[in-house]
């Protein structure tokens, strides 16, 4: 057989992030798999077909694994090991550009199924970035090719990032679209596959910010009968914190603080210190939504800020972590402090997806109020409710015009009994 499927599997793997023990998973030992990797052992028909599967690739791509490795597919094999190692560093426009050299290269080769994979990482790279209108229009290429349609997971994966595309700009109910069908695409796919917890994930997410909180809470319970003791504890993890986020957005606290102390236990900086940035930021915004203004909540709200001065982020990762530092100080009542950070925050609020940028405007609001700047607070209030309005956020403009409908009532009060008096 050659070098050639050793050499393809490997950059298959590393393209999706997966360990050798995670590819093997209850079949194959980690040792097994290097050895395919490397060269050293000779891969039957059944495994060639079962890591296929476990790769999600297209049917047709089974076709060239058993060809000997030629100098494109050893240019395209480089350009992605470059591409993840630019990854890890956070190199996020290098590591896009490697992508796209080596999409390049394996399309002129007529790899389909690698230019689809290098293409993908090409536009996760855009949306680390936040270009979400390059990212967007490479999604829906890779969308619209005849390889999702053919393959389930590359038509999961392709809906996922859709979905988390819309979400950041804010376009709740395309991205709660994009997921639903993800979500019922992933019938197709192999019982254990880690994109079905992903669509899921995205689902969950799109669905809470638009506020349809019951049903987001029931693509928790479905998504947590897709995780069993054999799971990674990264991956139960990210599962505990989306659930935990949606428990404390329904008000029921005590589930919340239980699914997000064991995220806490399983997530490890060491692992992946951007994503144990991302939950204690989302462990920190979801308490203090709650109103929950205890020790623990300061705590994620330091090591988010942490974690971020390490990675660095891009602008809305840093405007949401001071958001978040500013409802801090509103909950605690330093008003000061509070409107001096939002007006700071306020200023850049373009960086934010449009549900955010509301929720800026709408804090804001609400501490003008609370520092007797009334009139002002009323603008702030109805530039939120216009964001959340364009967001489909629906219950979040009623919130929004019951804040209005509070100061214009007091207003209305202070001037009847000016006149009376």
């Amino acid at each position: 057989m050659g070098n050639g499927f050793g050499e393809k599997l490997r950059a298959e793997r590393l393209e999706r992030g997966m360990t050798q023990a995670e590819l093997g998973r209850d079949l194959y030992s980690p040792s097994y798999i290097s050895l395919l990797e490397t060269g050293r052992r000779e891969p039957t028909a059944e495994v060639i077909e079962e890591l296929a599967r476990r790769l999600e690739l297209a049917p047709k791509a089974l076709e060239a694994w058993s060809q000997p490795i030629s100098v494109s597919d050893a240019e395209y094999v480089l350009a992605g090991l470059y591409a993840r190692q630019a990854w890890d560093l956070r190199d996020y426009p290098l590591a896009a550009s490697h992508a796209a050299t080596a999409a390049q290269t394996a399309l002129d080769g007529r790899n389909t199924s690698a230019w689809w994979n290098m293409t993908y990482m090409q536009a996760e790279c855009l949306m680390k970035q936040g270009e979400w209108q390059e990212c967007e229009r490479i999604m829906q290429h890779l969308l619209e090719h005849p390889m999702a349609t053919e393959s389930a997971g590359l038509a999961v994966r392709a809906r996922q990032m859709l979905a988390g595309i819309c979400q950041g700009q804010g376009r709740l109910s395309a991205a709660v679209d994009y997921a639903m069908e993800a979500v019922r695409l992933c019938s197709q796919l192999p019982k254990g596959s880690t994109l079905i917890i992903g669509a899921h994930r995205a689902l969950i997410g799109a669905l809470a910010e638009s506020g349809r909180l019951e049903e987001a809470w029931k693509y928790c319970l479905d998504m947590i009968e897709h995780v069993d003791e054999h799971s990674m504890s990264q991956l139960a993890g990210e599962v505990a914190w989306v659930i935990g986020n949606v428990a404390f957005m329904r008000h029921d606290y005590q589930e919340g603080i239980k699914h997000h102390e064991r995220a806490a236990r399983l997530l490890s900086p060491a692992n992946d210190i951007e994503l144990w940035a991302r939950f204690n930021k989302a462990s920190a915004a979801v308490r203090l939504s709650s109103g929950i203004v205890e020790p623990e909540t300061l705590s994620a709200i330091e090591r988010a800020e942490l974690a971020l001065s390490i990675v660095g982020g891009n602008k809305s990762d840093q405007l949401e972590v001071a958001f978040i530092r500013a409802r801090w100080l509103y909950l605690t009542g330093d008003i000061v402090a509070a409107v001096e950070k939002l007006r700071e925050i306020h200023k850049e609020r373009s960086a934010l997806a449009k549900h955010t940028a509301g929720e800026v405007s709408l804090l804001l609001g609400k501490s003008l109020k609370a520092a007797g700047e009334p009139e002002e607070a009323l603008l702030h209030l109805e530039e939120a409710q216009k964001s959340f309005s364009a967001a489909g956020a629906a219950d979040r403009v009623q919130q929004t015009l019951d804040a209005v409908l509070e100061i214009k009532l007091a207003q209305q009060r202070a001037a009847a009994a000016a006149k009376a008096s």
